[in-house]
C-alpha cells in the first residue's frame, strides 16, 4: 500500500469533502448581507394577499401503499430471476399470477 492509496481512501476523501463544504458555507455566510427585521419582511406572501398559517398534518398512508406495491414488485422481479428454466417454471408463473393478485388488491383498494 503506497501513499497515493492512503490519500485516496474513501474515508479520507469524504473528510476532505466534508471540509470543503464547510468552508464554502463558512465563506458564504460571512459574505451574505445581514438580515433587517423590518415589518413584513419575515411573513408569507402569495400574490398580494395575506396567507394565513396552518397546521400540516403528515400522512403515511400513500406512503406506505408505494412502499407496499414496490416491495412486492422488488420480490416478484428477485424471485423470477432465480427461477430455473424447464419443468419447474411454471411455477415461477403461478408465482407471478398471485403477485399479480396481490397487486390488484392493493390497487382497487378503498
Amino acid at each position: 500500500m503506497n501513499a497515493s492509496d492512503v490519500l485516496l481512501s474513501p474515508p479520507l476523501v469524504f473528510l476532505a469533502s466534508l471540509g470543503l463544504a464547510a468552508l464554502i458555507y463558512a465563506l458564504g455566510a460571512r459574505m451574505a448581507p445581514r438580515l433587517k427585521k423590518e415589518g413584513g419582511k419575515l411573513t408569507t406572501y402569495a400574490c398580494g394577499e395575506d396567507m394565513p398559517g396552518f397546521k400540516f398534518q403528515w400522512g403515511y398512508r400513500l406512503f406506505f401503499f408505494i412502499a407496499l406495491f414496490f416491495t412486492i414488485m422488488h420480490v416478484a422481479a428477485l424471485v423470477m430471476a432465480t427461477v430455473p428454466s424447464g419443468k419447474i417454471a411454471v411455477f415461477g408463473l403461478i408465482y407471478l399470477a398471485m403477485i399479480f393478485l396481490s397487486i390488484m388488491a392493493l390497487v382497487t383498494r378503498d
